[in-house]
């Protein structure tokens, strides 16, 4: 019998945009040796509804999946977690992208809400494989994805540019056992 789950995933709707502002906001400065640069703007409730009508239209496009994740009990959103640049045709793939409120860090939310979404998109999407970078001194990410079942493939050189450096990514993939 598997444990019981202490997150859920879901689309972002509209009503979410101040609790996503607020966490983005309280997470900014933990954040920001991981994530690429954002607009001064991107700081703002109209910004972050901007974003919310945006993946839902992704989703309508099979191009994008954004989800938030919620803890199940008090149902608050901890984080995010997307499967972005979505090939279909021969590749059938996704890049996978997660980012969780610091104060919930170390405690299995994001392995949990890392194999839902892998789950989705195997089981759902119909997804061959996920891929997701990492910087390499990044090691809660890395034993996330490793946690989850994807494997290394190896380093690519200065492939993202973060804070204006570009940076190494170790790059990290994950097949759909069903194909």
């Amino acid at each position: 019998m598997s444990k019981p789950l202490n997150v859920y995933i879901r689309p972002f709707i509209l009503s979410d945009a101040e609790e996503l502002l607020n966490l983005e906001k309280r997470n900014r400065a933990f954040q920001q040796n991981y994530s690429v640069s954002l607009p001064e703007n991107y700081w703002t409730i109209e910004t972050q509804k901007e974003l919310i009508e945006k993946w839902a239209e992704n989703i309508k496009k099979d191009i994008g999946y954004q989800f938030g994740i919620f803890k199940i009990d008090g149902d608050v959103l901890i984080g995010s977690i997307s499967l972005f640049q979505v090939f279909r045709g021969p590749r059938q793939s996704a890049l996978l992208g997660y980012s969780l409120d610091q104060e919930h860090n170390g405690r299995g939310y994001t392995t949990e809400a890392t194999n839902l979404v892998i789950e989705y998109a195997f089981e759902k999407l119909n997804l061959h494989r996920i891929e997701a970078g990492v910087m390499p001194d990044n090691i809660g990410s890395i034993r996330v994805l490793e946690k989850a079942g994807f494997h290394n493939e190896g380093l690519a050189k200065k492939s993202v540019e973060i804070n204006g450096s570009w940076e190494d990514h170790q790059m990290y993939a994950i097949l759909n056992p069903k194909h």
